[in-house]
């Protein structure tokens, strides 16, 4: 938790003069804690550098372009090709002839000097051969498989997109979730530090009253004690805006951040529970990608069944060289599978079955998402109401405390009475700013859930109640 309950502690007292002073020297110390804390960075400003460097943002638009990358590279799929090929070897070829049977059988017409012919003669070839060719193939009907592949590749970039959708809807809530925990951390602290001042300066007095004997030992035991708790709180206060602000940082990529964005509340209802219904069951991502598996699944029954089809296919081939009469061929083969090991009713009832689970998996996605998206609203409006509540309990802490300042005054109060009325008061200032920043929390779960993330800006912008972090 970034805050810790505040806790009551004795009786305060301080002059109106002190209080001046305690005021002064905790603004001094705020001012010094902001120009160590870094530069100011609206939500605006921070969302754009965290969608400009966030390295998973990036890795999800990669994962989309892949995926649309793939289905255009495939858009041509069934089409004709075109392909060249050539082929160069030497050979030599020995070949024995045996030719006693045939020298034999000549016989001369005319008388001619003595001859004989070889009865053995051996044949000796050597040479260098090049050839190429020309081929083309054209896929005349293939039972829609190549359709079939498309409307998969459809599928998985749809689900890419979807992917993407959704890790920026839940990226985006991080960010809220850090930026005004940051906030929410130093409005803390900012009332910690200027409780602790008010508290310090009331120790001096009781200080001085002791040695006045107006008194005793044991109120001014009670109030180092009360001074003691108040620094160690605020002490942790501190720590916990630092880490805040650390976080904060690591999601925008930035050295060091101080949020400037206040946190805010809207005093108006939200609008009806049934119009972000609407909106979720349209956009919300999640359906997007159940949508995309039942595509995919539609894809993989149809190329099953496209198996079973004839597929006839147009070819032909032609010598490429200098011959003025070139061998050709062209022809259309058909080929129709009768038989095969492979059962392709049972593969094309796992293919049914794969859709009808994608239909029964996006009916029940659509129950969880309307329930959460009702969660995320009472969140949003619980929250609302439980910081306007607030109001009254802020109200009476603040005349607490102006009783226990003038009630020192007259003798009927003590010191640690005036210090447990201010730390009194900084308990319930922190706990309206932690209602603040759930409201914030819950409408950015409630926008995740209805896919309107984009709406968040609109929201903000519309709120009529802000608490800065050094309001007073």
């Amino acid at each position: 938790m970034l805050l810790s309950p505040l806790l009551h502690h004795g009786p305060p007292h301080r002059p109106s003069v002190w209080q001046g002073c305690c005021l002064a020297i905790a603004s001094a110390l705020l001012a010094s804690h902001a120009a160590a804390q870094g530069s100011d960075m609206s939500f605006a400003q921070a969302q754009a550098a965290f969608l400009e460097r966030s390295d998973q943002l990036a890795a999800s638009r990669k994962a989309v372009d892949s995926a649309k990358l793939r289905r255009e590279g495939m858009e041509g799929l069934g089409g004709p090709s075109l392909a060249i090929s050539g082929i160069g070897y030497r050979y030599s070829a020995n070949v024995d002839l045996n030719l006693g049977g045939v020298t034999s059988g000549i016989s001369l017409p005319i008388p001619l000097p003595q001859f004989n012919l070889p009865t053995d003669y051996d044949l000796k070839r050597k040479n260098n051969v090049g050839s190429a060719s020309l081929s083309a193939i054209w896929p005349v009907y293939m039972g829609g498989l190549s359709d079939a592949v498309r409307h998969q590749l459809d599928g998985m970039a749809d689900e890419a997109v979807a992917d993407a959708a959704a890790s920026g809807n839940q990226l985006h809530s991080l960010l809220v979730q850090r930026y005004f925990g940051a906030q929410l951390a130093a409005r803390a602290a900012a009332l910690r530090q200027r409780a602790l001042a008010g508290v310090r300066a009331h120790d001096d007095a009781a200080q001085r009253m002791l040695k006045a004997g107006v008194i005793a030992q044991v109120e001014r035991l009670q109030a180092s004690a009360a001074l003691a708790d108040a620094q160690q709180q605020a002490l942790k206060a501190d720590d916990d805006a630092r880490l805040a602000r650390s976080a904060l940082a690591r999601t925008v990529h930035t050295a060091s951040v101080l949020p400037s964005s206040a946190l805010f509340v809207n005093s108006q209802a939200l609008p009806p529970l049934q119009q972000f219904l609407d909106s979720a069951l349209q956009q919300h991502p999640g359906l997007g990608k159940v949508a995309a598996k039942k595509r995919q699944a539609e894809a993989m029954h149809d190329a099953s069944e496209a198996l079973r089809k004839p597929q006839v296919l147009a070819f032909g081939m032609r010598e490429v060289n200098t011959s003025s009469k070139p061998n050709w061929v062209a022809g259309v083969a058909v080929r129709w599978t009768m038989w095969d090991s492979i059962d392709r009713d049972k593969l094309a009832a796992a293919g049914q079955r794969s859709i009808e689970q994608a239909e029964l998996t996006d009916a029940q996605a659509r129950s969880d998402i309307a329930l959460l998206v009702e969660k995320n609203w009472l969140a949003v409006e619980q929250a609302r109401t439980q910081y306007m509540a607030g109001q009254a309990q802020e109200n009476l802490a603040r005349e607490l405390l102006r009783l226990r300042q003038a009630g020192l005054k007259e003798g009927s109060s003590t010191t640690l009475d005036l210090i447990d009325a201010q730390l009194n008061l900084a308990k319930v200032q922190t706990e309206r700013a932690a209602a603040a920043n759930q409201y914030v929390q819950a409408l950015a779960a409630l926008l995740e859930s209805t896919g309107q993330t984009d709406d968040f800006a609109q929201y903000m912008a519309r709120a009529d109640i802000l608490i800065p972090a050094d309001a007073p």
